[in-house]
């Protein structure tokens, strides 16, 4: 993952995605047809951002485009990763820039080979997917404050100065530097920014071509009217700035660490990257340790020759798949035209003004601080993590910053872990116990004292929401239960977490203390009797485990009702409609029937109910529901005889099967997507009935005055899904599938 891109990535319709098995079209053809194209464009994506990292790092110019030729053809042929297009990556400036003024440039160069040297060890020892297992919130702040700190670096570049050595030198300056701007060079870098800003929102056919790109040749154009504009340099052909490494003179222990620090940096960022990479197409998945074997690769030549780390780079990636790569020819061929540009066109890059890099890495660092990654570290608690882990990138340096924010948030889960709250209240005549979070030893101090505000021979209900139980908690709750029962008491558990025990073997007590959630939560499901037997259990489940939670709403409702919807659906006990439709007591008021059907004559106990829920609770929504397997809609496709009054009944679908057989739009729906005739039917009888609902007086006036929505639902018993019956068709309420016309 490099710090040059947005975490999330591009739509699934803006990408060209590897199909699924091999090109009958030879593989040349594939090529031109493919993979050319793709590598011009990320060739044109690269080039102003091999340069520009080059420029915030403090490092040769020629240092970027060595590593994006090494980065595409070394990388791009050893790696892992199909589609993955690897270079220099902002991710590693701020180190780069550190050692750089620690050891001086030739040392730095010797430290990018060894940090490679370290990378290939770590895919040869197979250890790739560790590098993964880093906190997203520490991940997420770490780009933040690098790019925080190239923003801060590069603001005084544009302004027509340099940038200093520390953010807190840059930041105090920067007043100063605004007073005494001078030149064109800030006009330059602002065109840069807007341009950069601004190419979102231009039609997409131009879109096509890179933003950075055209950033960058319009600043240069508009740089040639000043005089005074401060250009790149570029001492001869990328060749002529090859150099050997040069051994470090002292101090060994800042080397390594360095070393590692580049290696940990550059794995991460790329095994991030190729995980990105590998959601936008659905070819070949990355191995990883092949992929760190590639990356390794390329920084060790990168280092042997002058060149700036390497890292896979999502910027790139994310283009190259866009673009419509096939195979690993494209990010090669892309280090390819690096290498033809630098060496046959060195004076079209020595006129880019240093204003127009520097308005593009402004631009780059700012968007490295996303709005989305602050609201999912307040969302999950984070934040603290977040801020501390870019303070510390931004005023310290990047590897104490991450380490300051990997230690916070070790020491936060530690403490989430064994956190655990415990109070005992009176409720009533009863004492309500709650013990939520890993009961262990350490909570054994509050657990007592809370527990010793019971006084003897009380009644007790302890709710427990309880992940984690250790022996030393466990006697201690097992004693206090036992000395208030010998006084009189007594304690009923009640389960709302999995409680589990670790390493006993002891009998957990009596009324299902200790005992796993899903035992107590599905009840009778789990445990099937038969005749009253289930029925009794499953009573004595819901008292044990859901009366305390639905009390207070019960409680609430228990002079009136105020349901949302009238439900109408069917008798059959396949259909819970509370569970179908996630609703709580008083929710629904419902009505069940054979066939969930809408008498027009002799019967009146659904327009009785109707009238009900229309006019003296006001319900919202009016809704009728069938399922599939029906045995009302079997006998009346089939025409069987039906005994005593279910014969009579079932008369009121009439209307279906006349409708069903007449080719209603629903059969059409319902046929394409798989469902037999029966089933069918079921659909057509749900749109008939919300049809006979819709010419009801009251529904009509409801309708009219109030806006009360009709509609229709179909259970699909098999797979657990409902679908929504409209007048033509059938869809998914959640958009998974698309069955109607």
């Amino acid at each position: 993952m490099s710090v040059e891109h947005d975490l999330a990535p591009p739509p699934p319709a803006e990408v060209a995605p590897l199909p699924d098995k091999p090109s009958p079209a030879p593989r040349w053809q594939n090529l031109l047809r493919h993979d050319l194209p793709a590598s011009i464009v990320v060739f044109l994506v690269a080039l102003p951002l091999s340069l520009g990292i080059a420029v915030a790092s403090g490092a040769p110019v020629a240092a970027g485009l060595v590593a994006a030729v090494i980065g595409g053809v070394v990388a791009g042929s050893l790696g892992g990763s199909v589609l993955q297009v690897s270079g220099p990556a902002a991710g590693l400036t701020v180190v780069v820039a550190e050692s750089i003024t620690q050891f001086g440039w030739r040392t730095t160069c010797f430290i990018v080979a060894a940090a490679g040297v370290l990378q290939i060890l770590f895919g040869l020892s197979r250890i790739a997917r560790a590098a993964l297992a880093v906190a997203p919130v520490v991940v997420h702040a770490m780009l933040a404050g690098i790019g925080i700190t190239i923003a801060l670096q590069q603001i005084h570049v544009l302004l027509g100065g340099s940038s200093h050595s520390s953010a807190w030198r840059n930041l105090v300056e920067l007043p100063g530097q605004l007073l005494s701007v001078h030149g064109g060079g800030a006009l330059v870098g602002a065109v840069v920014i807007a341009v950069m800003l601004g190419w979102k929102y231009v039609p997409p056919a131009l879109r096509a071509v890179p933003g950075p790109l055209v950033a960058v040749v319009v600043g240069t154009l508009i740089s040639f009217l000043f005089t005074d504009v401060d250009r790149i340099v570029l001492d001869g052909s990328i060749f002529d700035a090859m150099q050997l490494p040069q051994l470090p003179s002292g101090d060994w222990a800042a080397v390594a660490m360095m070393v590692l620090t580049i290696a940990l940096i550059a794995s991460v960022e790329s095994l991030l990257s190729a995980v990105a990479v590998d959601k936008l197409h659905t070819g070949p998945r990355t191995d990883f340790d092949r992929e760190l074997i590639g990356q390794g690769s390329a920084n060790v030549l990168s280092g042997l020759v002058g060149g700036l780390p390497i890292t896979g780079v999502i910027v790139r990636s994310s283009a190259n798949v866009a673009a419509g790569a096939r195979s690993r020819a494209s990010a090669i061929m892309h280090g390819v035209w690096v290498l033809v540009f630098s060496v046959a066109l060195v004076g079209l890059v020595e006129q880019i003004p240093m204003a127009a890099l520097a308005g593009l890495l402004i631009v780059i660092g700012i968007q490295l601080v996303k709005i989305a990654h602050i609201r999912s570290a307040k969302r999950t608690g984070d934040l603290l993590i977040y801020l501390v882990t870019v303070l510390g990138v931004v005023f310290l340096n990047l590897l104490e910053g991450v380490l300051l924010g990997l230690g916070l948030a070790f020491a936060l889960l530690l403490w989430r872990v064994v956190r655990v709250q415990v109070s005992a209240v009176p409720v009533g005549a009863r004492w309500l116990v709650r013990i939520d979070g890993s009961c262990t030893f350490l909570a054994l101090p509050k657990l007592s004292s809370e527990l010793a505000k019971v006084p003897a021979g009380a009644e007790v209900t302890v709710e427990m929401t309880v992940d984690f139980l250790d022996h030393a908690a466990f006697e201690a709750i097992e004693e206090w239960q036992r000395q208030l029962e010998s006084s009189g008491g007594r304690v009923d558990f009640v389960e709302i977490g999995s409680a589990r025990m670790a390493g006993a073997d002891a009998a957990p007590p009596a009324r299902g203390f200790g005992r796993q959630v899903w035992d107590e939560f599905l009840g009778p499901w789990r445990h099937r009797t038969s005749g009253g037997d289930a029925l009794r259990a499953g009573v004595s489940a819901f008292h044990r485990s859901h009366a305390h939670v639905v009390r207070p709403h019960l409680d609430g409702l228990r002079d009136r009702q105020d349901p949302d919807s009238f439900f109408l659906t069917c008798a059959d006990s396949r259909i819970v409609p509370n569970v179908i439709t996630s609703s709580g007591p008083g929710d629904l008021f419902t009505v069940r029937n054979v066939g969930n059907l809408v008498p027009i004559t002799g019967d009146h106990s659904v327009e009785a109910a109707l009238a009900f829920a229309l006019e003296e609770l006001a319900v919202r929504s009016v809704v009728v529901c069938g399922h599939s397997a029906c045995g009302a809609m079997k006998a009346v496709y089939t025409g069987a005889d039906a005994e005593g009054g279910l014969s009579s009944w079932l008369a009121h679908a009439e209307a279906s099967l006349e409708r069903f057989r007449s080719g209603h739009p629903v059969v059409r729906a319902a046929r394409a997507a798989g469902f037999d005739e029966v089933d069918q039917l079921s659909m057509v009888n749900v749109a008939v009935q919300v049809e006979t609902l819709g010419k009801h007086p009251a529904v009509r006036r409801a309708v009219t005055e109030r806006g009360l929505v009709v509609s229709g639902l179909f259970f699909d018993i098999a797979g657990a899904r409902v679908l929504e019956v409209t007048a033509d068709g059938v869809r998914a309420i959640d958009g998974d599938i698309g069955i109607g016309l």
